[in-house]
């Protein structure tokens, strides 16, 4: 698959996979990509943040092999180093992470790269510095991280979908009962963490969200 065509899939209305294994129900985070890719998820981002950078190599690299037998991309949140030593399809750098326009020049044209955005003038900037598509929110309240960021609300959504220079990706607080409205202001590759990987069966969840998304896909 050419970077073109991976870069496709957030464009679509697709479901893009995030790991968390603190609110995994006690499942590993190989358990939960594996059903992830049985749903029909072909985005994954490693996240994992309470492990050592060797644990995380050895997780990188089965779900690298995952990945690639489901035919499926793989981005490595935060670490451009272990993005290129498990083969990755890309990264994906928050605000506080080194700057995108450096990243690339390490990575070069080859990977994806992606920016956590909150705002307007982040969204501009992560185009401005060589990313490839952005994720934007928290779109509702979340309790991913230690310190979140407020929620920056279906505005932003709505502005991202008519001004967005890049694909973007809307997180943050996203259920299947809210799920609509988001998709309603514009998104279309949506991420709901805690709702995929807390679910008692993640299939069948991720299941109910894509009916969601392709009765827009219709429309």
């Amino acid at each position: 698959m050419t970077k073109e065509e991976k870069l496709k899939l957030f464009s679509t209305y697709t479901i893009y996979g995030m790991t968390a294994e603190k609110f995994s129900n006690g499942r590993s985070n190989i358990e939960v990509v594996k059903a992830m890719l049985d749903g029909g998820i072909k985005i994954i981002q490693y996240r994992e943040k309470y492990k050592s950078l060797k644990e995380k190599y050895k997780e990188c690299l089965e779900i690298r092999k995952l990945t690639e037998d489901y035919g499926a991309l793989l981005i490595v949140n935060d670490h451009a180093d272990l993005c290129q030593m498990v083969g990755a399809d890309g990264v994906h750098l928050g605000q506080s992470d080194l700057p995108a326009v450096e990243v690339r020049k390490l990575l070069g044209d080859k990977f994806i790269i992606g920016v956590t955005t909150h705002t307007k003038e982040q969204v501009l900037k992560a185009k401005e510095d060589g990313a490839d598509y952005v994720g934007l929110g928290p779109i509702y309240a979340s309790f991913t991280k230690d310190n979140p960021h407020p929620p920056i609300g279906l505005e932003m959504v709505r502005w991202a979908a008519e001004n967005s220079p890049l694909p973007f990706v809307a997180i943050g607080g996203i259920k299947d009962h809210n799920l609509k409205e988001v998709l309603a202001n514009g998104a279309r590759c949506i991420c709901a963490v805690t709702e995929i990987v807390g679910a008692d069966n993640i299939q069948l969840k991720i299941e109910g969200l894509f009916k969601i998304l392709k009765s827009f896909e219709r429309s």
